[in-house]
Parts: structure tokens; C-alpha cells; sequence
């Protein structure tokens, strides 16, 4: 049976949508991240949600996961061309977050421990 959307952004929320994988992203817009990287910069995850949540970017194919044939094991995850898509999404997500701190609270000092948009 064929999925049938009420709207387009259920199809774009089906794919990046939830807590960590917008993170996950942004975080890659920067470039190639290995896993362990991907935990150092994400520490409120667990290593079960980054495997699952990069595993179904990987089979959306969002990301591209590459596996280097030495020891140890070496893993890095990019953004894939299609996923390059999704910068400008992200940026102007990133950008929202940023405004909505400082309209919170003041500013970000103190709210925001990393700007993705000043890397």
C-alpha cells in the first residue's frame, strides 16, 4: 500500500524528524564525523540511539556511512549528496534555535554550548 501524506512536511519530518537526528545532521554539515566524534559532540545520547538514528540516515540515504578496512575499525559518516540537500534546512534551523535562545534568554552565553553556524 502506498504512504499517503496530508501534507509535504510529514514526508520531510518522516526522514530528519525527532530529537537527534537534526542534531546529528548539523553536525555533519561541518564535514566527515566518526562515531566516537559524533558521541563526544552529542553527550546526552546513548550509543544505542546514535547507532539507530545514523543507521536509518544511512538507509534514507541522507548520510553516507564509509568503513576503512584497518585496525581498529575506522568509521566516519558524511552528509551524502542527496543530503546535501538539506543544509539549507538546517542552517535556518539552527539560525531559529539561536534567535529563540536569545529571545528566551538574553543572549546564548551561558544557553548554548556550541553555534553549528559559526564553524
Amino acid at each position: 500500500m502506498e504512504k499517503k501524506y496530508n501534507i509535504s512536511v510529514e514526508a520531510t519530518l518522516e526522514v530528519i524528524g525527532g530529537k537527534w537526528k537534526p542534531v546529528i545532521l548539523c553536525h555533519l554539515i561541518n564535514g566527515k564525523k566518526r562515531t566516537g566524534e559524533l558521541k563526544r559532540l552529542i553527550p546526552n545520547i546513548t550509543q544505542k540511539m546514535l547507532t539507530q538514528q545514523l543507521r536509518e540516515l544511512e538507509h534514507d540515504g541522507i548520510i553516507n556511512r564509509r568503513v576503512y578496512n584497518q585496525v581498529p575499525p575506522k568509521v566516519e559518516y558524511e552528509l551524502s549528496e542527496y543530503g546535501e540537500t538539506l543544509k539549507d534546512v538546517l542552517h535556518r534551523l539552527c539560525l531559529w534555535g539561536e534567535n529563540h535562545i536569545r529571545r528566551t534568554y538574553g543572549e546564548t552565553e551561558g544557553h548554548l554550548e556550541e553555534s553549528v553556524l559559526n564553524q
